[in-house]
């Protein structure tokens, strides 16, 4: 992707619900795409699939070679999204197992730093890994196979090739799929036309109409999602953006974030102000929920209608947050904003109302789509030291408190919001200190 673009999702919708038999189409086309991933999960998801992974045409033509697509009767423009769909899950799959290996093995205090180094090694370099796990014989090229036998002879290899065998048995989850709700479609298998889409079905030569609340056209790979309920789909579109520049966007803006007013500036101007109401609504909402399931759980029917209802909840919440984004943007007009770093969420306290109501904060959210619209203005977004920010002056620097909203400082006599006062430090710690500059 160029420099000057970032990739955004953006959605259609149907104009109106589908008729039950193009639905029950577009639904066996995604209990195929399932059913696939599926076996390609089950048959490569293993120690043993490790070395078919890269760059996966391996796998590609022994799937053809199987005989599944045939028997499912699986357009191929479906068929191969689907095998590489789920070998991109098993090579996720892969990284996190790595990852997490690698942290267990800077924990263990009883490596010394050959061993360490060894387990690295092994971890990072290609063919190693798989030959070990797979108990072969390890064959790279020359110069690695140099250092790797180096390494070898400074540690006792076997007992640390067990150790690794154990951490993946440990660590490595089978995928698999459980639902169908959708299925990914490349351009050959769709066309934009009469204010819709014809989508391919598995039956040859035939296509059914969509037709959709707006004009757009795309010509890239697509997402539809089913909503079988209501006989809707959803298409998900990844689009790339270019980024925009103004001239007019010179300010330095120093934010600091809240869970009842989302963001406040360090002129005290107020941003998602309702972002309490709508959280605390959502977690007594919630709670009511959980509190009649478990008093019925044997005759609930299901929580089907709970997960709808909170999706919509969730919905409008994003809606919300980005509006407001969106606000701050336009009205600020920042070339550089200021963000505290915000520490990790802590145990869960005793009241536990408030606790769910921390969990439906949404920060992460927030600071995503924060992170995601400065990229899209062409605004620096710097990350601060947030450690003692809400207790410190912004004046004299002095240690104040913080009573009923407000901020007070008993050596300079500063008395304002105590979040407008954060933001103050965050402007004057991030031109002195900035710890980096998020994408």
């Amino acid at each position: 992707m160029p420099p000057d673009t970032l990739c955004k999702t953006v959605r259609q919708y149907n104009k109106e619900s589908l008729p039950s038999e193009h639905m029950r189409q577009l639904q066996e086309i995604a209990d195929d795409y399932k059913d696939v991933k599926n076996y390609v999960y089950q048959r490569y998801g293993g120690v043993g699939g490790l070395s078919k992974l890269y760059p996966g045409y391996t796998v590609q033509n022994e799937m053809t070679a199987s005989g599944i697509r045939e028997r499912l009767g699986m357009p191929s423009v479906y068929f191969y999204l689907a095998v590489f769909e789920a070998l991109s899950d098993i090579k996720g799959q892969w990284s996190k197992v790595k990852g997490r290996i690698q942290e267990a093995i800077i924990k263990n205090e009883n490596f010394t730093p050959e061993e360490g180094h060894y387990l690295r090694f092994a971890i990072k370099v290609s063919g190693c890994m798989e030959a070990i796990l797979n108990r072969g014989e390890v064959c790279l090229s020359k110069e690695l196979q140099t250092k790797y036998e180096e390494l070898k002879k400074q540690v006792e290899a076997q007992k640390l090739d067990n150790y690794l065998r154990r951490k993946v048995r440990s660590y490595l989850v089978k995928l698999h799929s459980e639902r169908s709700e959708g299925f990914s479609i490349s351009e050959r298998a769709y066309r934009y036309a009469d204010h819709g889409i014809y989508i391919s079905t598995k039956q040859k030569r035939q296509r059914i109409f969509v037709p959709l609340t707006d004009g757009n056209q795309y010509d890239r790979q697509l997402y539809i999602k089913l909503c079988r309920e209501k006989n809707n789909i959803e298409i998900i579109v990844p689009v790339d953006v270019r980024v925009r520049s103004h001239k007019d966007f010179l300010g330095e803006t120093g934010l600091s974030m809240g869970m009842f007013t989302m963001l406040t500036t360090d002129e005290g101007h107020e941003f998602g102000a309702r972002l309490g109401e709508y959280v605390t609504e959502q977690a007594e909402w919630v709670q009511e929920q959980l509190s009649g399931y478990r008093k019925n759980k044997k005759n609930n029917p299901g929580r089907k209608k709970y997960q709808e209802k909170k999706r919509k909840w969730d919905a409008e919440l994003h809606t919300y947050i980005n509006m407001e984004l969106n606000r701050l943007i336009q009205e600020e007009k920042p070339q550089v904003i200021y963000l505290p770093r915000l520490p990790a969420t802590g145990k869960a306290g005793k009241v536990k109302k408030y606790n769910r109501s921390v969990s439906m904060w949404q920060r992460g959210y927030i600071r995503k789509r924060l992170a995601l619209k400065c990229r899209e203005h062409s605004i620096a977004l710097v990350e601060v030291m947030g450690k003692d920010i809400s207790h410190e002056c912004s004046r004299c620097g002095a240690a104040g408190k913080k009573d009923k909203g407000y901020f007070w400082c008993e050596k300079c006599g500063l008395h304002i919001p105590d979040k407008m006062n954060a933001a103050r430090n965050a402007k004057k710690r991030g031109k002195e200190q900035a710890i980096q500059i998020l994408p």
